[in-house]
């Protein structure tokens, strides 16, 4: 397979890169946000072919929705003491698909996955005095109070112990991280910029191509922000970072002294937690990996019982899928950090030796 040079047209990084497959050279332009999941080439409409399995980024108590019925179906918050409405989800994925657009002109995305959590219904004031139960379809209101998205570039990959993986980007709102009962003021959101495997649909999310607290007061503000990300995230020393994991193996004794500190990280008392590199996981999210260090198709051990520190990784990016959407991004992010700092441990170096100690 040819290597595929990606240039961005904002800092002229380049990164070599392997296509998933070939593509024609294909210029995207706004009018191709108005229906997702296709590009305009020439004033021809060609739908993007996702080779990506159907399996959900995170699940917990999400559910699937698209930017159609966002648009549609929606009502948009407002800061109720100035009535001043918020960024709208939709609005947060679209200027997120005009950033790539403008970093990657030559190379076609996925329509971008949403997924949304804690419903919050409504009615419209002239069925202010029906029951529940009377209200007529157009009479009832809803928006959701979370929701996360990603946009795969399925043309830029890179393969790591055996695992497709694409360049992939997305973002999170929390509308109960703002004060909607006040006037307006910076709204929050979270955006990435990272890769997804391909075999488990598992993302592999970096600090650095990472913003938790991203604070803007108006779309301009937002691209620019979210630009910035993209500019400075290096793709390079991610995926040099990440394929070094397989390089290095736990032992079955040592993965299980690994899940037994884990396990015990939750109760230590403050004072000696706060001397032990963070480990952002609860006990349901450690029993299911220990499940799946025996049962996973993809990442469980091997024959002797070793298990490498990818698929230690991948463990973790899995079992995280259960983790509400406020929380999911900084999750996976610990993730990254904890496997490396066990990664450090095994050749010598590092703070997280409590955890196989």
């Amino acid at each position: 397979m040819d290597t595929l040079t990606i240039e961005s047209r904002i800092n002229q990084d380049t990164y070599n890169l392997q296509p998933v497959r070939q593509v024609p050279v294909i210029e995207l332009t706004h009018n191709s946000f108005g229906n997702p999941g296709t590009v305009e080439v020439q004033n021809a409409v060609i739908p993007i072919v996702t080779q990506f399995p159907s399996k959900p980024f995170i699940e917990a108590n999400t559910q699937e929705i698209n930017l159609i019925n966002l648009k549609n179906d929606c009502v948009v918050p407002v800061f109720s003491k100035d009535n001043e409405r918020t960024i709208a989800h939709q609005e947060f994925i679209e200027i997120a698909q005009n950033c790539v657009s403008q970093v990657f002109p030559h190379h076609s995305f996925d329509a971008p996955e949403i997924r949304v959590s804690h419903q919050i219904k409504g009615r419209v004031p002239g069925a202010i005095h029906k029951n529940a139960s009377e209200l007529l379809d157009h009479e009832r209101t809803q928006y959701f109070e979370r929701m996360a998205f990603i946009m795969r570039i399925p043309s830029i990959v890179e393969t790591i112990n055996g695992n497709e993986i694409a360049l992939t980007i997305g973002g999170v709102r929390s509308y109960n991280l703002e004060n909607l009962y006040n006037k307006k003021s910076f709204e929050k959101f979270k955006f990435f910029i990272g890769f997804q495997n391909k075999v488990c649909c598992n993302l592999c999310v970096w600090s650095d191509g990472f913003i938790d607290d991203l604070r803007v007061t108006s779309y301009g503000e937002l691209q620019a922000k979210i630009l910035n990300v993209i500019q400075n995230y290096n793709a390079e020393k991610h995926l040099f970072q990440m394929k070094e994991l397989s390089l290095h193996s736990l032992t079955e004794n040592q993965f299980a002294q690994l899940i037994g500190r884990a396990k015990l990280y939750q109760h230590l008392p403050k004072s000696e937690k706060s001397l032990i590199p963070n480990l952002n996981f609860t006990d349901g999210h450690i029993n299911t990996i220990a499940k799946d260090y025996y049962e996973d198709a993809s990442f469980s051990r091997n024959e002797q019982g070793d298990i490498n520190l990818w698929n230690v990784y991948n463990l973790f990016t899995q079992a995280n899928k259960s983790s509400y959407i406020d929380t999911f991004l900084d999750r996976n992010v610990n993730a990254f950090d904890f496997t490396q700092g066990i990664q450090k441990v095994l050749i010598g170096d590092g703070d997280y030796h409590w955890f196989l100690s």
